[in-house]
């Protein structure tokens, strides 16, 4: 017989789109292949990665060794805390000894929600959110994700404190203690950031709480203009004056490779806190989440290669607002609802709702709707993940163009069969 845990965590295998399939789509070669708009990777910007990669890295027998055995793990948190400190506008300079490197995120998480709550505990989040942090800190840690339920507009007002202070009592009127609030920002699937505000707001009430606050920043640099005048810049809660805010030893703050340089499969990602306990705890757990030498090497080439970096960058933002402008222009031609003012991430938040199908159960009729667009061609999360709010679905637009004008092309046209059909 397998643990207790061992059997709760297979049943996530179980639960319905709880994983993407894989996309196979290929003008040339598989025209007729599936076309994902799940995976949050920015599909156009792999090919100058590789390109620098394969021009502008050397390895070495570090780039192989054993992480006591080389000293490229000197080098990384010093050029990482230069980089962020650039990219996040830090209020005041990262420290090298206030980055702690793991393989990503992901597994960052993992960490966090081992180190800063027990099993049964619980991380704060609002929601929309990212569904998957139920497995990011649940799998290996037990911790509950908590929701404060929010309308879309809500979650970026400082009036959200009111929701995070009625959802901490209720969890707490349930027995679950809260040890940290969990922000994604920029944000995931609503492709918006938090003003500052916000931020402030947040932040006090993490401190008169004494709660932890993470702050998910992996789509710091991909924020792009899309010509609209209210459009909240992105702004890092490193950026800010954290005194009289919170206790700097309560923030933490993810980053990573994934999504600024379009490299989801390097495992190179970053932790930035001056909470030296936390880190100590981490470092007892990087046995199971250390980076690959070889991504070392790769990360301290890009990294140190700042005038790339910064061309880099450029051009992910125009790659990105020529892509959501493509995407949002057809969605509005075909008079399709999804969440305005989107200027950062690889997501457009849709309402697909009025296409649900019929059914006895609401969640029932938004997976039958996704096994519409999987039968189509075209693969889209349904929001059971993302919201509670069924019919709302995560589109990442982030794709090279034949494959976005092909995977709008499919969704349009299924849903142009599926309207009348619903009579909306």
């Amino acid at each position: 017989m397998l643990s207790s845990r061992a059997l709760k965590n297979i049943e996530q295998l179980g639960r319905p789109w709880r994983f993407a399939p894989t996309p196979d789509y290929d003008p040339e070669t598989n025209p007729k292949g599936l076309i994902s708009f799940g995976f949050a990777e920015n599909r156009p910007m792999r090919a100058e990665i590789v390109k620098f990669i394969n021009e502008k890295v050397v390895f070495t027998l570090d780039s192989i060794s054993y992480r006591s055995t080389t000293v490229l793990n000197a080098r990384l948190p010093g050029v990482a805390a230069a980089h962020m400190s650039k990219a996040l506008n830090s209020h005041t300079s990262i420290k090298p000894e206030d980055v702690f490197v793991a393989d990503c995120p992901t597994s960052m998480g993992s960490m966090l929600g081992f180190n800063l709550a027990a099993p049964g505990e619980g991380i704060l989040v609002n929601r929309p959110v990212y569904g998957r942090f139920e497995l990011d800190y649940g799998i290996e840690a037990g911790v509950e994700i908590v929701y404060a339920d929010t309308d879309t507009e809500v979650a970026f007002m400082p009036d959200i404190v009111e929701k995070y202070e009625q959802a901490l009592a209720d969890a707490k009127e349930r027995g679950v203690i809260i040890r940290a609030v969990l922000l994604v920002n920029p944000h995931n699937p609503v492709g918006r950031c938090y003003p500052v505000k916000t931020l402030k707001h947040i932040a006090r009430f993490c401190d008169r709480h004494k709660l932890h606050l993470i702050s998910d920043e992996v789509y710091a640099s991909c924020v792009f203009e899309t010509g609209d005048p209210e459009a909240v810049p992105f702004t890092s809660i490193l950026s800010l004056d954290l005194k009289n805010l919170i206790d700097p030893n309560l923030v933490h703050v993810l980053y990573g490779f994934s999504k600024d340089f379009a490299s989801g499969g390097l495992r190179l990602g970053f932790l930035v806190t001056q909470n030296e306990q936390l880190r100590l705890a981490c470092k007892m757990c990087s046995r199971f989440h250390s980076p690959s030498q070889a991504a070392v090497t790769i990360g301290i080439a890009i990294l140190e290669d700042q005038p790339f970096v910064e061309r880099f960058t450029a051009k992910t933002r125009e790659s990105l607002a020529a892509s959501y402008k493509m995407a949002t222009s057809t969605l509005d031609r075909a008079g399709i609802n999804y969440v305005k003012g989107g200027n950062a991430g690889f997501f457009i938040y849709v309402d697909l709702s009025p296409f649900l199908p019929d059914g006895d159960f609401i969640r029932e009729q938004e997976f039958a709707l996704a096994e519409r667009f999987l039968d189509a061609g075209v693969f889209l999360h349904p929001g059971e993940e993302h919201g509670k709010d069924a019919g709302w679905f995560r589109l990442v637009f982030s794709q090279d163009e034949s494959a976005l004008k092909e995977g709008l092309r499919r969704l349009v046209l299924l849903l142009s069969v599926l309207k009348p059909a619903t009579g909306s």
